[in-house]
């Protein structure tokens, strides 16, 4: 998170500790971007992005994970998600990616920046 801090320093941060939380705080605060897990206590990030992409179409979503690419980014992207991103990815590739999104004025793409 410090590096995201440090890439965006006007921007709010929040965390949820599981899939509920994070529909709950959607509902409550107006986000930019969401960077979701796929690992989470309860619903999986693949159930709650589903959601998300239901609730919140236009919100551009990242999913973040420490399973291989191979294994989860094609299931992602078709689920709605602007991005997958390996967990032992540096975190300036997490921030650039993050950047390149932010930047593309919601024209998100689908496809994982290299």
């Amino acid at each position: 998170m410090e590096i995201l801090a440090d890439t965006l320093p006007d921007a709010f941060f929040s965390e949820a500790e599981n899939g509920e939380e994070v529909l709950k705080q959607l509902a409550e605060s107006e986000f930019t971007l969401l960077l979701l897990d796929i690992n989470m206590p309860g619903r999986s990030g693949l159930e709650v992005l589903v959601d998300v992409k239901h609730n919140y179409a236009r919100m551009p979503v990242v999913m973040v994970s420490v399973q291989p690419e191979e294994q989860y980014c094609a299931r992602c992207l078709r689920a709605g998600a602007a991005a997958y991103i390996n967990k032992d990815s540096a975190p300036e590739e997490l921030a650039q990616v993050i950047m390149n999104i932010l930047s593309a004025d919601r024209g998100v793409s689908g496809a994982r920046p290299n």
